[in-house]
């Protein structure tokens, strides 16, 4: 990737981190990555298109966190936990992130709507793949993957981000516990 266009993205994300998609301008980002605002414009269109590229790098990089959380030789449920665990603290410490979800409740914004639901896509589309291949291998139960990674992408989420609003955090093994009593009939074992 062109470097010039890497710090424009390094740049962005910083202002998104900070003011949120809202609050920056092409201007700030111009500043923060020390180049014309006429540059930014050599490699993006506008503030959506360089949002969205961003995104798509984020996800990138979610799946590669997931993927690594995949510990060799463990069951599929737990591979399922391990990936989604990654990929919700990856969601969790990632600043610019938290400002989008911040964002969205805020103000409802199209834009970051968007962003965040491509995100979540990909998640869900990634544990589906998972969950297809530990079918095909018999190791888990027929179902409708994309339904199932969806339902449990929901219930993890409220379990790593709701429950603790109000609550004391639960722990990765509680989690895990959690999960198995109300997914763990889809496992073969």
């Amino acid at each position: 990737m062109d470097p010039k266009k890497l710090l424009i993205m390094e740049s962005a994300k910083k202002s998104f981190s900070l003011f949120g998609y809202k609050g920056t301008t092409m201007d700030q980002i111009a500043k923060i990555a020390g180049v014309g605002k006429a540059t930014i414009y050599i490699f993006f269109a506008n503030k959506e298109e360089l949002l969205h590229e961003i995104i798509q790098s984020l996800i990138t990089e979610m799946k590669t966190v997931a993927q690594k959380a995949i510990v060799e030789g463990a069951t599929p449920f737990e591979k399922l936990h391990g990936a989604l665990y990654g990929i919700l603290v990856f969601r969790k410490e990632h600043e610019l992130l938290i400002q989008l979800a911040h964002e969205v409740q805020q103000y409802g914004s199209q834009v970051t709507i968007e962003a965040m639901a491509s995100i979540e896509t990909e998640v869900v589309q990634f544990i589906s793949e998972h969950m297809e291949r530990a079918i095909h291998n018999g190791t888990m139960k027929s179902c409708d993957p994309k339904m199932t990674a969806f339902i449990l992408f929901k219930l993890y989420v409220a379990l790593v981000f709701d429950w603790e609003k109000q609550n004391e955090p639960l722990s990765d093994e509680r989690i895990l516990s959690l999960l198995q009593e109300y997914f763990g009939n889809f496992m073969n074992s």
